[in-house]
């Protein structure tokens, strides 16, 4: 036998082996329910995975409802897309700036205010099954919002309504709440090196 017969022998076996492994841990995994999912971390794709799930719920013929508490004063690629189908997602940028930008805290807190309203709105919303709150860890970090009040309603959701948190530095409570947490860690970015946010990438 040589080295590469054996060697694909061995492999095939132990493949085998994860196979029935795998099928065996699956076979347990059977309840379904709405996740609490959150995105943060200093790198980069935080807002960028929550618009991916989006897509794949809207290919399911699931509703979404996003809303971006810090971004909208530009326009972006995903807003276009998004706008493009208006039956499936509801799009809605209600942010002016980051608070460095608009230097007005009592501003920023009644525009927080008003994007939540939009969220409690979207969680009540029977036939929305996938609710995006875009940076609303940067708001909660401010102390924009009372972070029970967030967590209340988070939690009180429909059963199968799922909801996707994004921003940096997630409050440790909303994480202990979460189903699903991913921590984005940046490794390398190209602001660093001079360059800047580049549509199609950043925006």
């Amino acid at each position: 036998m040589s080295d590469d017969t054996d060697r694909n022998a061995r492999h095939a076996d132990k493949m085998k082996k994860v196979q029935a492994a795998r099928q065996t841990m699956m076979a347990t995994r059977t309840a379904e329910k709405g996740l609490l999912i959150v995105h943060t971390g200093p790198g980069k794709g935080k807002s960028t995975a929550a618009f991916g799930m989006a897509v794949r719920a809207m290919g399911h013929g699931m509703k979404v409802g996003i809303v971006q508490f810090v971004k909208g004063a530009m326009t972006t690629g995903e807003r276009v897309i998004f706008d493009a189908f208006p039956d499936l997602v509801s799009f809605r940028p209600m942010g002016e700036g980051f608070t460095w930008d608009t230097q007005d805290r009592a501003r920023d807190i009644a525009t927080a205010r008003t994007a939540w309203d939009e969220v409690c709105r979207l969680i009540d919303d029977p036939d929305i099954a996938v609710v995006i709150a875009d940076e609303l860890n940067i708001v909660l970090r401010y102390d924009y919002l009372p972070l029970d009040e967030v967590l209340a309603a988070v939690t009180a959701r429909a059963p199968m309504k799922h909801i996707v948190v994004t921003g940096r530095n997630a409050p440790d409570a909303l994480i202990e709440a979460a189903d699903l947490v991913t921590e984005m860690t940046q490794v390398k970015h190209p602001f660093r090196g001079g360059i800047k946010a580049q549509a199609g990438i950043e925006f």
